[in-house]
């Protein structure tokens, strides 16, 4: 059911697929403790013992996409926590490959023209039509020679959503949209592949910054971010050089995030 694009393969990178597995992040690091190479994608049909951000379970039943990418080159830990960004704009990449003519709703509040039809959501999700369509979870380990392996797991809501969550969610069959998960992970390792080079081992994160503030979500608009037990609101006004989250507050003064939970809009209050 999955295979390589052949960008991917000419780049070096291998597949490992299983029919169904606990978490493709933990197998993805322990094949790094193991002593695999770099480049492995770890992919699965279905996913028992997923986690999403904070320890949160994320489900990946048959159907959905359940894929992490194990790379051990990036220099150190802020440096390799930029590439949820390579693999947000990855998977939007992926997503209008494969995705051409979905019925999808345009921006968080129900249809802006010309804004991309996936929006990228700081740090790591991907919304269509307001709601969450993909999450991005990276995990890391230290291996042998003091080298940092990095597990960059991407879950895909393809076929079906999660219901008893509480945050809006949907699926790209609920979109209209006609691909599977083998199809969208092939469109994902040929749209890594571009993305990865382009960040070039961080030396070209201002132009992976620039691309995604371009598809982000809730940009310019009102928001609020829980963290460190408080909450702040005001306006998103951009993502820094290193990919923060810049909160302006009502007084004027501005706010850099490297960690918290966002809500847009009028949920801004309710929810936070």
């Amino acid at each position: 059911m999955f295979a390589l694009a052949p960008s991917a393969l000419a780049a070096g990178y291998r597949l490992e697929a299983h029919e169904s597995v606990g978490s493709t992040n933990a197998l993805a690091l322990e094949r790094a403790r193991e002593g695999e190479q770099n480049k492995l994608w770890v992919v699965a049909t279905q996913q028992t013992g997923g986690r999403g951000r904070r320890g949160r379970p994320w489900a990946t039943p048959p159907g959905n996409l359940a894929a992490t990418l194990m790379i051990t080159e990036a220099r150190d830990a802020a440096t390799a926590a930029t590439l949820g960004f390579v693999a947000g704009l990855a998977l939007g990449d992926a997503l209008a490959a494969v995705v051409p003519t979905a019925k999808v709703n345009l921006g968080v509040d129900g249809g802006h023209a010309g804004r991309d039809r996936f929006e990228l959501k700081w740090p790591n999700d991907v919304l269509a039509d307001g709601a969450k369509l993909a999450g991005i979870l990276l995990e890391s380990s230290m291996i042998e020679g003091d080298r940092l392996a990095l597990a960059i797991g991407i879950g895909v809501n393809v076929v079906s959503h999660p219901e008893d969550v509480p945050y809006p969610a949907t699926s790209l069959l609920r979109l209209g949209a006609k691909t599977d998960a083998g199809e969208l992970f092939l469109a994902l390792s040929d749209a890594w592949v571009d993305n990865m080079r382009l960040w070039n081992g961080g030396r070209g994160l201002a132009a992976i910054r620039e691309r995604w503030l371009k598809r982000a979500a809730g940009l310019g608009g009102a928001v609020s971010v829980r963290v460190d037990g408080r909450v702040v609101r005001g306006i998103f006004e951009t993502i820094d050089e290193a990919c923060r989250f810049v909160i302006r507050e009502d007084d004027g003064s501005r706010l850099r995030i490297a960690a918290g939970d966002v809500h847009f809009g009028a949920v801004a209050s309710a929810r936070a």
